[in-house]
């Protein structure tokens, strides 16, 4: 029977079902073959997303279209492009700095890569830079939103695993930075081979460094303060997303004035929508997980990888494809409650540091956010550039194995990404 719900789930998303209906659907008809009794699914479906660390999600989805519409991006673009200079690769570096610092803000992949793509990409192009280059490098860059604090899938993480959030914020700094320098190399050199983005430029058309500081200023400081909160331990990181809001707030109707009361309702329906579809998605998933491990399959999968071999390097690797294999397909949502009910087991059986496992498995699932065949952020950013997703696969690949290298270093090397929660006692 636990068969049935891992073959439904998959059958559907191969037919092209959306991810939550993959998920409900095989899972109802485990629940009733299985004689598990429907009146169980309500409370479950509830008792999913009624979690107090969940209640981020939404308001950090808000926050980041709040600040997206303030026009924070194009400020932060503008004095990054600046420091930088028009010069070969110029605007990749630009590309790649901006996405980390903005997902500081977004917490989510998707999110970075249409907020940035959609400045960038026309910006990009009219450098020389080729359609599908931009696509891939700004598609790679967003898919470190899920890794630099505050992120959405570390939070999810932390729900699951009852691991604490503060310190999993703490744990992916260093890596989400890393992942950020790991994309540098190929990008630059790819830039500059092809020569993208040789500009030269006059004193007379040089804007000022100070003046470009000054507009950026506020948009600089929103995940200092965020950040700051939270490692100062002044506020949970629920609180820090409320905080996150009301910044933002600020900064559009005072600081800024960009924002009016009209733009403010039709920002609240699109972070309305944007949150529903990602809780309608938590709630189906944890469904998804209750049923699986009632029936018992889930334990038979993690009995299963154990029995492979008892060499933890061996068992770890083999999980690391299979998240990598699964990121490539499926959401990091979705690939969090699937999975981790299998591989908690193993991590206490190898003793395995929780927040470390979480860092290096949402780090495994952010290349897959920008790898074929079932990328969310490069098909964000083709829908940007108006080209297909076929384009992009050879600008991809050097930036796939760049993660994949951050990756190992982060396996390899648990203090990169401990040392910060340790440091502030968050562990």
């Amino acid at each position: 029977m636990g068969i049935l719900l891992f073959v439904g789930f998959f059958a559907l998303l191969l037919a092209g079902a959306p991810i939550a209906i993959s998920i409900a659907m095989p899972t109802f008809l485990v629940i009733w073959a299985a004689d598990l009794g429907t009146p169980v699914i309500a409370p479950n479906f509830f008792a999913g997303i009624a979690k107090f660390p969940l209640l981020a999600i939404p308001l950090f989805i808000l926050a980041g279209f709040i600040l997206e519409r303030c026009g924070i991006s194009q400020r932060i673009i503008h004095f990054a492009n600046l420091l930088v200079g028009r010069r070969k690769g110029g605007l990749a570096i630009v590309a790649i700095a901006v996405c980390v610092f903005f997902g500081g803000v977004s917490g989510s992949g998707p999110a970075d890569s249409a907020a940035i793509g959609a400045i960038l990409i026309p910006a990009m192009y009219a450098q020389g830079y080729s359609r599908g280059y931009s696509a891939a490098l700004i598609a790679a860059a967003g898919s470190t939103a899920i890794i630099v604090p505050p992120s959405i899938a570390l939070i999810i993480y932390g729900a699951i695993t009852n691991t604490s959030v503060p310190a999993l914020f703490a744990a992916g700094a260093v890596p989400g930075f890393l992942a950020g320098l790991s994309l540098l190399i190929p990008a630059v050199w790819v830039a500059r081979k092809k020569g993208y983005g040789a500009v030269k430029e006059t004193r007379e058309e040089k804007p000022s460094l100070l003046k470009a500081f000054r507009e950026a200023f506020w948009g600089l400081l929103a995940p200092i303060i965020i950040l700051g909160g939270l490692y100062g331990g002044i506020f949970t990181p629920t609180e820090a997303a409320v905080v996150a809001v009301f910044y933002s707030l600020l900064l559009g109707f005072v600081i800024y004035r960009t924002l009016t009361l009209q733009s403010a309702y039709t920002i609240l329906v699109e972070a309305s929508e944007a949150s529903a579809i990602v809780m309608l998605i938590v709630a189906f998933a944890g469904l998804f997980s209750w049923a699986g491990s009632t029936v018992g399959i889930l334990d038979t999968f993690a009995g299963m990888l154990m029995g492979i071999s008892e060499n933890e390097w061996v068992v770890l690797i083999l999980i690391n494809l299979l998240i990598f294999i699964g990121g490539m397909l499926i959401d990091a949502i979705s690939i969090f409650y699937i999975f981790l009910p299998i591989f908690m087991p193993i991590i206490a059986h190898f003793g395995w540091d929780p927040v470390w496992f979480g860092v290096v498995m949402t780090l495994n699932l952010a290349i897959g956010q920008f790898t074929p065949p079932v990328a969310v952020n490069l098909y964000v950013t083709t829908q940007l550039a108006n080209i297909r997703i076929e384009n992009t696969f050879k600008a991809v690949i050097p930036m796939v194995l760049a993660m994949i290298l951050a990756l190992v270093a982060v396996v390899l090397f648990p203090d990169l990404s401990l040392f910060i929660p340790r440091f502030f006692d968050l562990m």
